[in-house]
């Protein structure tokens, strides 16, 4: 006998349908696999077989054929075990009367029966929905990532005899029920109004935030530009539910969802020095994972000492920045991850840290200052578009016992600008720092006192087409936030001003 199951394989973000089709005959005992599975899926005979007889359920004594359909798509991880084995059960004629043809089966399984979690499974759900399946079967510890998911009949199971039991009518397991997505946010242990002096350089994250700008500080040690960074997500705006999703997709493939089963905060991601351009961008020897941009999909990547990154990992970032997703080909296929995020980066004006400070000394040569800065080519200085100082504070300022403006302050000028961007645009592009052409000519128009600024700059700076666009974009993001139709000179100055770095 023959028996079909739906199940999903994971292609990036996206699921694939897979038929898991199992043939039960007569003659000499064996157990064949075939469709492209790699070997954790082969390795699920031995896991079944186990699951099967710790289950009190017959495996049976024939030549068994399972068969992934389509054949030509390689067939990863654990995820097949649930389907297998029902296939398998269906096929020997233990499953009678059990209607399974419009389920969608998931799951590892356990020698003892027992179903584990599996990874992505919320990409898969969501695919599978679009494929125009409703009803899914999943193990009970994925039901936190799933009962988010509307318009889908989803049924959670401990174990493989519960499993068979809901399908042949004695114990019937009830649905899942759908719960409301709810942003928490809880208490930081880093606040804006701890942080002392640097009126400049908060203005700039201010900004940077608002639009989705990307910043960079430049100082020397101990002038508090991690604090600054830390700070962000106290000022960005909350996830929506569409947000929280797209992001929470990307984590569960990546494996690091936590309990709540969806992602309520943006990421701040920040990856050590010594990353590699494979775990920045993405990538894998067999399947492929994303990286750390993609990981800040949405949130934040911190690059802290941005010079001592290796130059082709901070090359790698080039195009990620401009397009907003990254295409990772590698032996094991060709996904694309989205990476839209706001890149925010520190780094010391030279190898000692002390040039350009009013109250040190800097010991460095000219030509180690020159060598030190190159490490970070002009291509992507352009594309960060908010560079700013950020110098010593004097003693007096740090004793003071008075409280700076508050994250909660700042962020309600945040959201603010936010609403008026997403009035503007609608749907698709979210912030001004994503406009194209099109959206740059509608919205950013400059008055003739604003043009000549900018024309002023762009020749005495000798700045790039890009640089010039980045530029017009943040004066769009400071007249939002002076609640200003119009860009005026003096956005259009305040704009240039964070254009400090020598190429």
């Amino acid at each position: 006998m023959i028996a079909k199951i739906i199940c999903f394989a994971l292609n990036g973000l996206e699921g694939v349908p897979v038929e898991v089709e199992t043939d039960v005959n007569k003659g000499v005992p064996a157990y064949e696999m075939v469709g492209l599975p790699d070997t954790a899926v082969k390795e699920s005979k031995e896991r079944v077989r186990s699951a099967l007889k710790n289950s009190g359920l017959l495996f049976p004594m024939n030549k068994i054929t399972v068969n992934f359909a389509p054949a030509d798509i390689k067939k990863e991880g654990a995820a097949f075990d649930l389907a297998v084995a029902v296939s398998l059960l269906k096929a020997s004629e233990q499953l009678v009367g059990a209607d399974v043809s419009d389920t969608v089966f998931l799951g590892e399984l356990a020698l003892n029966g027992d179903l584990r979690p599996i990874a992505g499974l919320l990409p898969i759900l969501i695919s599978a929905k679009g494929h125009g399946f409703r009803k899914f079967l999943i193990p009970a510890a994925n039901a936190n990532e799933a009962k988010f998911l509307g318009g889908a009949e989803i049924y959670c199971a401990r174990t493989l005899t519960e499993v068979v039991r809901h399908l042949v009518g004695t114990a019937p397991l009830s649905p899942l029920e759908t719960a409301e997505f709810a942003v928490r946010r809880g208490k930081n242990s880093v606040d804006l109004k701890y942080v002392k002096g640097q009126p400049m350089a908060r203005r700039a994250l201010e900004i940077a935030v608002a639009g989705g700008h990307n910043l960079l500080m430049i100082g020397p040690p101990g002038t508090g530009k991690t604090m600054l960074a830390r700070c962000i997500p106290t000022v960005m705006p909350d996830l929506t539910f569409e947000e929280a999703l797209e992001i929470t997709k990307i984590h569960s493939v990546a494996g690091i969802l936590g309990e709540e089963g969806i992602v309520t905060a943006r990421p701040f991601r920040t990856p050590h020095h010594t990353a590699t351009t494979v775990a920045m961008c993405g990538g894998g020897n067999k399947s492929v994972h994303p990286g750390e941009i993609s990981l800040a999909h949405g949130g934040v990547l911190f690059l802290d000492e941005l010079p001592e990154y290796n130059r082709s990992t901070l090359e790698a970032l080039r195009q990620p920045l401009e397009d907003g997703k990254i295409t990772v080909s590698r032996a094991g296929g060709t996904v694309s991850f989205p990476a839209r995020f706001m890149l925010c980066a520190s780094m010391n004006p030279c190898p000692c840290g002390n040039y350009g400070s009013a109250e040190r000394t800097c010991s460095c040569t000219p030509a180690e200052i020159r060598r030190y800065r190159r490490k970070i080519s002009g291509p992507l200085l352009d594309r960060i578009d908010l560079q700013v100082e950020v110098d010593d504070v004097p003693y007096d300022a740090l004793v003071d016992v008075r409280e700076g403006e508050s994250s909660e302050a700042v962020k309600a000028r945040v959201d603010f600008a936010r609403r008026v961007q997403r009035n503007r645009f609608g749907g698709g592009v979210h912030t001004n720092a994503d406009m194209d052409e099109g959206e740059l000519a509608r919205h950013c128009a400059l008055t003739a006192e604003g043009d000549d600024i900018l024309r002023a700059a762009f020749e005495r700076m000798n700045l790039s087409a890009r640089a010039r666009v980045r530029i017009v974009k943040v004066a769009r993001t400071i007249a939002d936030l002076d609640a200003s139709e119009q860009i005026l000179p003096r956005h259009v100055f305040e704009a240039v001003s964070y254009r400090i770095v020598e190429k």
